[in-house]
């Protein structure tokens, strides 16, 4: 499944459940050797929400969220229950999913934090204006974001910038980098070099972390629509601190997998 081009293989684990290995989901994610994908999902079963998902990044190391493929688990559950909800749990905590009247999923993202010990940042610091070149903005979407505000996306170089962020010694966890041209009050132009799988077509959590830091920063209003190389994402950072998202999500096939 896709969500705006962020691509994912998505392994139904509710009955039987199973554990691959960091190499075997490398492999799974590699386009050349398995099938390629930006993350990796596993469904499981869960007592208290439609199902639990699992998330790893194509390098096989864990996620904590991933809005695009939340959106993609919701509408594979919603059309299997023929229903226009869905409940799923994720490390991020619980995630309620709904179908909107054009067919697009909309999910509350849950609450976003702004404390440098929750993103979590190597030491305090302001996580609005940060002590990196271009001061860019931090938050946590249940997955630690920085986004870099610049004047032309199309001359700034996501394949040099973004690696060198992702791997600072300031993020012991490393980071999602994003790279945010605002366009106008409700209009953001975004790039995301996401750790652990590169500069991919769109990133649901880091659109979400580029309203939030473009609102905090006074550069937009609380909703706009974001711009990503694969389509459109509509955010919304509500009054009581939950961030809205919403998009498309398209199934491309399913299938059978031989496993090593």
């Amino acid at each position: 499944m896709h969500g705006c081009g962020n691509d994912f293989v998505i392994f139904d684990g509710r009955r039987d459940q199973f554990d691959l290995s960091p190499e075997t989901i490398a492999m799974l994610a590699d386009r050349h050797l398995g099938v390629g994908c930006d993350q990796m999902i596993s469904m499981r079963a869960d007592p208290d929400a439609d199902a639990f998902m699992q998330i790893f990044n194509a390098d096989g190391t864990p996620a904590g969220a991933c809005g695009n493929a939340t959106r993609c688990v919701a509408d594979l559950i919603m059309r299997e229950k023929d229903q226009d909800t869905a409940v799923l749990r994720t490390e991020a905590g619980l995630l309620h999913a709904d179908r909107q009247p054009d067919d697009r999923i909309q999910v509350d993202m849950g609450l976003v934090k702004l404390d440098w010990s929750d993103i979590p940042l190597a030491r305090p610091m302001d996580t609005l204006h940060m002590a990196l070149p271009g001061e860019p903005a931090a938050v946590s979407m249940g997955n630690p974001h920085v986004t870099f505000f610049v004047s032309d996306i199309e001359t700034t170089d996501v394949a040099v910038d973004g690696p060198r962020y992702e791997n600072d010694a300031l993020f012991p966890e490393r980071v999602n980098v994003g790279f945010a041209q605002i366009m106008d009050q409700t209009t953001i132009r975004l790039r995301v070099w996401e750790r652990g799988a590169g500069l991919t077509l769109a990133c649901g959590s880091g659109a979400c972390a580029a309203l939030v830091n473009a609102c905090r920063r006074g550069l937009t209003q609380r909703k706009a629509r974001v711009l990503v190389d694969g389509g459109a994402l509509d955010i919304a950072w509500r009054n009581d601190g939950h961030v809205i998202m919403g998009g498309p999500a398209t199934t491309v096939f399913s299938g059978e997998v031989d496993l090593p």
